[in-house]
């Protein structure tokens, strides 16, 4: 027993929150909603569960899904007083555990893991005459990945692919060939990529019986967060070491399910209690971070969807009611944005508690543009920073060489005709994925070139590329943060500003079926629930420098008050003001 007091523990705890923390046996499934304190509740439960002697730390394993939020746990957990729980990824957990036995098991040193796919589908490609370039290889190695968290034979792969958008538009027949040249490669070197630590680690544990006995007698007692995310080969990896107990607690959020395409699935948290029929399941329904307003407003945008959960306000203090405001286009929006941020500023915000969050990376370069010219300090937290991108590095290294021998011509055609030269075309590619990351980061260079001023030369035009692509890299300070929807998932601000919330954005073009639609439904939620007090939303009526219209977002009507009129109609929103909701 450690010498935490454990009723000092419960003590500091809600209701629900202490409900989860005294769940100490058996199988527990936390629905935990934004803002709740999910991270409070499981990190007093070990806690308490050491201090009350129910718990071994040593026989603990917290699983999540990023080191960030490992070492998050460790922390919270040390200064409880929980010191030696194990808090890992999926694949840390795995990994350790596979460098243990497998020179007992299969003797010799463990294969290499591979530090990226790229180099080795790069020669599988070229071994096949595929000809890919490195944007789809990237897509190609997404492939590999979805294929094996699946779990599906290559045979299965190929009838499941038929529903599939393959990268650069090959033939089903010549992605299953490279993905089966990948592998050869693979093996003939002794190698493995990181989900075959999982799939390596999983035979392991049901071919030898040993191995299973010694990590079942290692760890009793499993934790998993965000349980929302587990895709099916962890939830076989996590039965296989459970092997047989029951002694597992899940927490997630169905809401905040924002990666299937990359295979996680919240089915297995939607129907914890049928697979473990004596579950003791708690709901944390009381948000404290977000103002009543901005709860109010999550809800309605969640409201019957499956496992969605309805949120109480707990913060006692309110704040001004979200607004949705449209743009005539996006540099009318990045501008206001900025402005309406630095007037915050100028008011006695501080800067690091304000973010600006969109759905691509290439919307940030406005963005980014705009508040510069404002003055306001800006940090990139977006999935890669633009200018670090391969595409854009390797664009702007080929407009340098451009303007020392273009003449005369105009700025937008020497631009383009270079973006060609790469692969560039006016229609974008088909679905999701690095091809289309590609195509958007090389049409936002030319939709810098558009909005050129005047008789602005390619070699001016590479100066100002250069001089952005050095202020990105500022050294780190306070500073408004810019990121995509995806990359502030964990995070909070006081001040949120959603923008780009128009059809073909919000939801994503390629968001055909209603699966999709529901994703970007929840990833819309999970931008909502990162404000604490102040949410703006905000849309632009066409892009910059075209006359081509745009819609507003169909979830902007979802979230309106009753008796609010619809979205971009008279009334529903203006072009400087906000509609209040």
């Amino acid at each position: 027993m450690s010498g935490t007091d454990p009723d000092r523990l419960l003590a500091q705890l809600d209701e629900q929150q202490r409900v989860v923390a005294e769940s100490l046996l058996g199988p527990v499934c936390v629905l935990a909603g934004a803002g709740t304190g999910k991270t409070r509740a499981i990190t007093h439960r070990i806690a308490y569960g050491v201090a009350t002697g129910a718990y071994d730390p040593k026989r603990v394993m917290a699983l999540t899904f990023t080191t960030r939020a490992a070492g998050e746990l460790v922390g919270r957990l040390r200064a409880l007083g929980a010191e030696g729980v194990s808090a890992r990824t999926f694949h840390s957990a795995a990994l350790r555990q596979l460098h243990y036995f497998w020179p007992t098991v299969v003797g010799g040193a463990p294969p290499r893991v591979l530090d990226g796919k790229g180099p080795l589908l790069g020669q599988a490609a070229s071994t096949l005459r595929l000809g890919l370039d490195t944007a789809a290889l990237r897509d190609a190695a997404a492939e590999i990945e979805w294929r094996k968290v699946q779990k599906l034979s290559l045979d299965d792969y190929a009838r499941a692919a038929e529903s599939r958008t393959m990268p650069a538009k090959l033939p089903v027949s010549a992605m299953v060939d490279l993905h089966r040249q990948y592998e050869a490669i693979k093996d003939e070197r002794r190698q493995i990529d990181f989900e075959d630590v999982l799939l390596a680690m999983a035979g392991m544990l049901e071919v030898e019986p040993r191995v299973a006995e010694q990590v079942r007698e290692q760890y009793r007692f499993f934790v998993v967060d965000e349980y929302q995310d587990v895709s099916p080969l962890q939830h076989d990896l996590l039965t296989l070491w459970l092997g047989g107990r029951r002694e597992l607690c899940v927490v997630g959020d169905a809401s905040q399910t924002i990666y299937s395409f990359a295979g996680a699935s919240s089915d297995y948290l939607v129907r914890f209690g049928s697979e473990y029929p004596e579950a003791t399941v708690v709901r944390l329904e009381d948000n404290y971070r977000s103002t009543e307003q901005i709860v109010t407003l999550a809800n309605r945008l969640m409201r019957g969807r499956p496992g969605a959960l309805t949120l109480r306000a707990a913060a006692a203090e309110g704040g001004p009611a979200p607004s949705v405001t449209a743009h005539a286009d996006d540099a009318a929006e990045a501008s206001a944005v900025a402005e309406s941020i630095a007037r915050r500023i100028a008011d006695g915000a501080a800067p690091e508690s304000i973010a600006v969050l969109f759905r691509i990376n290439t919307q940030s370069i406005a963005l980014e543009a705009a508040l510069r010219r404002a003055g306001v300090p800006v940090l990139t937290r977006a999935s890669s920073r633009y200018f670090d991108q391969p595409e854009v590095r390797q664009a702007i290294m080929l407009l340098r060489g451009a303007a020392i021998s273009i003449g005369d011509e105009p700025l937008f055609k020497s631009v383009s005709d270079v973006l060609r030269g790469l692969g560039w075309r006016q229609d974008p590619p088909e679905g999701a994925g690095a091809e289309r990351a590609r195509w958007e980061s090389l049409t936002a260079l030319l939709g810098l070139a558009e909005e050129a001023p005047a008789g602005t030369t390619l070699a001016e035009f590479v100066r100002e590329l250069q001089r952005r692509a050095e202020q990105q890299h500022a050294p780190a300070r306070s500073a408004v943060t810019l990121a995509t929807l995806h990359a502030a998932k964990g995070l909070e601000w006081e001040t949120v500003y959603i923008v780009g919330l128009s059809e073909g954005t919000v939801p994503i073009t390629f968001a055909s079926s209603l699966e999709a639609i529901d994703e970007e439904r929840r990833l819309f939620y999970v931008g909502i629930t990162r404000a604490r007090r102040s949410l703006e939303l905000s849309w632009a009526q066409r892009p910059s420098a075209s006359r081509a219209e745009r819609a507003p977002s169909r979830f902007l009507d979802e979230v309106r008050a009753p008796g609010q009129p619809p979205v971009g109609v008279t009334g529903g929103v203006s072009r400087r003001g906000a509609a209040r909701r």
